[in-house]
């Protein structure tokens, strides 16, 4: 990436992380609205931020409102090897976030109800998955720590 690649990058990543911090206060707003508690509010604006401004944003920038479809690989892959905190009860958290920010989002008029159906559909056929890789990542993390351990 030469330099002026990299400027016009930059630039597209500010200006959808400024509109990401719009969405995020308006997600939380909506939040309230439904009568959660602070604890499960900012649980599920942390799990959204992650993805938004971490995930979407760092490879390719992408908004928020055409997110929908990347979950499979956000939960499948990058959350199990980026999240330290990752478990199969926090896997299950963010899905219950993914599906409330893509309802807001929906009702917002900011995504395509389509998208949002589809994005259900990733959840209903690769959950298991995600769960399995969870577990073989575990696994394999575990073991190294076991053969870094013996070898002391």
């Amino acid at each position: 990436m030469n330099d002026k690649e990299y400027e016009l990058w930059k630039k597209t990543v500010e200006k959808i992380v400024s509109e990401n911090k719009t969405i995020l206060e308006e997600f939380e707003f909506w939040l309230q609205t439904k009568k959660l508690s602070i604890k499960t509010i900012n649980n599920h604006i942390f799990n959204i931020d992650f993805f938004i401004n971490d995930y979407l944003v760092r490879y390719e920038p992408i908004k928020a409102k055409d997110g929908a479809y990347e979950i499979g690989s956000f939960l499948g892959d990058f959350y199990i090897r980026k999240a330290m905190w990752a478990s199969k009860s926090s896997l299950m958290e963010n899905i219950v976030s993914f599906k409330k920010f893509y309802t807001f989002m929906v009702e917002a008029n900011k995504t395509n109800i389509a998208d949002f159906h589809e994005m259900k559909e990733i959840i209903k056929n690769e959950r298991e998955e995600w769960f399995n890789s969870l577990e073989q990542f575990d696994s394999l993390a575990f073991d190294y720590e076991i053969d870094k351990f013996n070898k002391l």
